[in-house]
């Protein structure tokens, strides 16, 4: 059997898988965020350890996990844990949706080494930015820094003591020569850093180390147990849903969303704002569009009217409707791919005397989509061409809204069988190949596809003339 952890901002889940891939069982930990002040985000990383403990606990109370052979670690991307030379957590954990070095982030960026070395714009989330903020606020924990490692690579330092981070997740801290796949000595000095603070690197896909004997004591397991390097949670989840090979893609529609189209050679184009990183994978990169607010709309609509977000898509019915008079612009916590604007905030335009909850729902889906179709437009431009995207996340169980993306993108979605294809399972392949040295295209397989939906041809112009209304709404 494998085991997959994956650290989320919201709960660690571990996910038990047998040799047949097939999912034995799964238990999550609940973790909770710190805002101190306006803008900022954090964690205590001794956190993640208690609620890996009690996932794994809950798992071991149903599942013997002495049989485990090896074990894969996903994770939040971009959180900077700082230690000393004791391996001492310096600071609680800035996560990758603080943006308090959002100055420091700008002036790394207007350095033309960043984006020309990493391939990305150097984001106010990235890891690098918050190190600079460090040692401008708080000078003396920045003294004390002995290395930096990034959420899952503290929870493999717990589990095997070693200080390793993988490209993937690496790919997202400003700090790697993203085509060669290693840190940069000049970036790195750029940013105030030294090689030697950084975790050795490894790919995805090798084995870190073997588990302590104490770690496997306490859950039953076997002391050595292979520890796979991983992968940032966006690359496990590809892992997971077999999206490995050139032309492949994803829609992620979760808190927040993604546009996910996996690569076999490194395409940057940093100012269209798309993420140009490593996969999980040796010899693949993949290129992301991300907006920050996808379920993320629903979500706030549904606190807003006091409904479910499944009852307010009911009401829409079956069939899928010409876009509307109102639009929805989805920015509620500023955007990413392609406007790079922290600043932008959300709004609704075209309403009226006659604008009901329906109608405002349906500008909130379509909204979303439209940013989807920026995304897809500017992965384009950077050189990906997927020919059809697999539906992921907890958004993806509405079928009224999956309809509204295929014909905004003009792109098949493809929704997968029940079953669990996310972060924690990719984890868990990763930690199959790095016990096994399995092929990962052979155990790398997409999900069957339970139904495809197409683009609904007659309604296309309509959705053509919305979207470059949308468009012209932004201003940034």
């Amino acid at each position: 059997m494998y085991l997959g952890i994956d650290l989320g901002t919201s709960g660690v889940k571990v996910l038990l898988m047998d040799a047949d891939q097939r999912v034995v069982g799964s238990a999550t930990g609940s973790l909770s965020v710190s805002r101190p002040h306006s803008g900022w985000s954090e964690q205590d990383p001794a956190d993640w350890i208690e609620a890996t403990r009690t996932a794994l606990n809950e798992l071991r109370g149903r599942h013997d996990l002495s049989g485990v052979q090896g074990i894969g670690l996903s994770g939040q991307m971009h959180g900077a844990v700082t230690l000393d030379k004791g391996d001492n957590v310096i600071r609680p954990a800035i996560l990758w949706n603080d943006t308090r070095s959002h100055e420091q982030a700008a002036r790394l960026d207007a350095n033309p080494d960043f984006r020309a070395i990493t391939g990305n714009i150097v984001f106010p989330g990235f890891t690098a930015p918050k190190l600079v903020w460090m040692a401008e606020n708080e000078p003396d924990a920045f003294a004390r820094v002995d290395c930096v490692l990034l959420p899952k690579d503290y929870l493999r330092l717990w589990l095997n003591g070693e200080r390793v981070a993988e490209m993937s997740d690496a790919a997202g801290t400003s700090w790697l020569d993203t085509g060669a796949r290693a840190w940069s000595d000049t970036l790195l000095a750029a940013s105030g850093m030294r090689r030697d603070q950084m975790p050795r690197l490894i790919e995805g896909s090798e084995n870190s180390g073997g588990l302590r004997a104490e770690i496997a004591n306490e859950f039953g397991m076997q002391p050595g147990t292979p520890v796979a390097g991983g992968a940032g949670d966006n690359a496990a989840t590809a892992i997971g849903a077999g999206t490995v090979a050139e032309g492949q893609g994803f829609v992620s529609l979760g808190t927040s969303g993604v546009v996910f189209a996996a690569t076999d050679r490194y395409l940057p184009r940093p100012e269209s704002a798309v993420h140009a990183f490593c996969h999980a994978l040796p010899g693949m990169w993949h290129q992301m569009g991300v907006i920050l607010s996808a379920s993320a709309a629903m979500e706030w609509l549904s606190t807003i009217t006091g409904a479910k977000p499944a009852d307010l898509t009911a009401e829409l019915g079956p069939d899928l409707r010409a876009p509307g008079e109102v639009t929805f612009l989805p920015y509620l916590s500023g955007e990413r791919t392609p406007h790079n604007d922290a600043q932008a905030r959300a709004s609704f335009h075209g309403l009226s005397a006659r604008t009901d909850r329906a109608a405002m729902t349906q500008a909130v889906l379509e909204g979303v989509a439209f940013a989807f179709a920026d995304n897809l437009a500017a992965l384009h431009a950077a050189g990906s061409d997927p020919k059809a995207l697999l539906a992921l996340g907890g958004g993806a169980r509405s079928d009224y809204w999956l309809k509204v993306i295929a014909t905004a993108l003009n792109l098949p979605v493809l929704v997968p069988e029940s079953g669990d294809f996310g972060a924690a399972f990719g984890a868990a392949r990763l930690g199959l190949m790095a016990a096994t040295g399995a092929d990962p295209v052979q155990v790398c397989t997409p999900p069957n596809i339970a139904a495809e939906i197409l683009p609904d041809q007659a309604l296309r112009p309509e959705f053509e003339a919305a979207l470059a209304r949308f468009r012209g709404l932004y201003r940034g």
